[in-house]
């Protein structure tokens, strides 16, 4: 039986002859054979990652029952259709920035400088749009080139000569924020066209209620058929495969959560632009990481770059590349953030904005230590931290308050992933 190595999490024994290693000192690692076992070997993984301490996203989807449920119940307006319908909004400018982070986390790595980026990003759109007429579609395109070039830079610094990450982009961070003051010039704020181009991608509805419930439609069939069809391709290859009847309980379960959001978002102003690009980005991200070369290499410098380098990759060009990610991200999010407040000013990337980007992706679950991750920890992440800012807000409580908690729950969110990776460390899987 042949076995797809590339599946297989990094540090696990894989024998591609489990028969003949019976009674033999070498084990079969038992998630190859979870899928051919139905249900009751999902519940043995399930039994087996807990005591592992591999939690993945558990904590994070119980968490924000938890932060809903109590908000909820101190205020009704909380689960309103336009209050949840806000939240999915605000999050996309700091969702966006947190993808980037994730693509830096996963080498193990950090950024400081995407609040500063962001905010160059918006300012560079505004000054090219407003100041010198240029058109949208082009002024839209030069600053998210910015941010590319910018997060290109702390790659070359970090990954040809050798500075440290931190350091690079803490220089980036003050850098940026100087030039971003420095081209806006002494007004400060440049309002943008509250109905152009960047102002529509975070005020524009669709506001058929086809739309909605079509791209559940359409997420729900593309995601059963790509898990079928992939399970096909595994058992064509002698590889275990998912039973037939998990496949649809999770299309169920990915169908309840879709056509709920579907008609809360039609019960206020439509489906939301915002939310459409937000997630189209992380289904494209996701499968760079998770389905392509490149992707296996950032988890690959995650997990040793030494044996990256032996392995023939270019650790350099992998480490540029992703802080050029990263800054892309940044520059996307920055739009979207000057696009909810149709302007461009002096305190653009700055306050909290940073520690949320970087707060969302750990607390979402993507490792501090490199190597462990998913761009969707960045909705999760993200999530939560919005929704404790629009509970608080509700209940009119201060900003100092806010930061207490959110800081709270990264230190909570940091110290399982720290416990989780000793854990996994004692059971022989890191």
């Amino acid at each position: 039986m042949s076995i797809d190595k590339t599946s297989a999490p990094a540090g696990s024994h894989i024998v591609e002859n489990p028969e003949a290693a019976a009674g033999s000192d070498v084990a079969v690692d038992p998630r190859l054979l979870v899928r051919e076992q139905g249900f009751a070997g999902y519940v043995g993984e399930f039994k087996r990652k807990i005591r592992a301490g591999d939690l993945g996203s558990i904590p994070v989807v119980v968490g924000l029952i938890v932060i809903w449920a109590i908000f909820a119940s101190l205020n009704s307006n909380f689960l309103t259709a336009g209050n949840l319908s806000d939240i999915s909004v605000a999050m996309v400018g700091t969702g966006m920035i947190a993808v980037g982070i994730v693509f830096v986390l996963l080498l193990g790595e950090i950024d400081l400088s995407v609040g500063s980026v962001s905010g160059v990003a918006g300012a560079t759109f505004a000054v090219l749009n407003i100041t010198h007429g240029m058109a949208e579609w082009l002024a839209l395109i030069l600053a998210i080139l910015t941010g590319a070039v910018a997060g290109a830079i702390h790659g070359f610094f970090f990954a040809r000569v050798g500075v440290p990450a931190f350091a690079v982009t803490l220089a980036g961070l003050l850098f940026w924020n100087g030039f971003m003051l420095q081209i806006l010039g002494s007004n400060g704020t440049i309002n943008l066209d509250d109905s152009g181009l960047v102002a529509k991608l975070s005020g524009y509805y669709f506001s058929d209620v086809a739309a909605a419930y079509g791209l559940a439609v359409v997420a729900v069939v593309v995601f059963f058929l790509t898990a079928f069809f992939d399970n096909r391709r595994r058992e064509a290859a002698g590889v275990p495969s998912r039973p037939l009847s998990e496949i649809v309980v999770r299309t169920v379960l990915l169908a309840v959560v879709a056509f709920a959001a579907a008609a809360v978002f039609n019960q206020y102003k439509g489906l939301p632009l915002a939310v459409v690009l937000f997630l189209a980005v992380l289904v494209i991200t996701d499968f760079v990481l998770r389905r392509t070369a490149y992707g296996r290499k950032i988890f690959a410098l995650g997990g040793s770059i030494e044996a990256s380098r032996r392995a023939g990759i270019n650790v350099a060009a992998v480490r540029i590349s992703v802080y050029a990610i990263s800054g892309t991200f940044a520059a996307i999010g920055g739009l979207f953030i000057a696009s909810k407040i149709t302007s461009a000013n002096q305190g653009a990337g700055g306050g909290d904005l940073l520690m949320n980007a970087i707060a969302a992706a750990v607390i979402g679950g993507t490792s501090l230590f490199g190597g462990r991750g998913r761009t969707w920890n960045a909705l999760l992440g993200v999530l939560v931290i919005v929704s404790i800012q629009y509970g608080l807000a509700l209940q009119g409580i201060a900003s100092p308050v806010q930061y207490m908690i959110t800081g709270g729950v990264l230190l909570a969110t940091v110290v399982i992933d720290a416990v989780t990776r000793k854990t996994q460390k004692s059971a022989g899987r890191a």
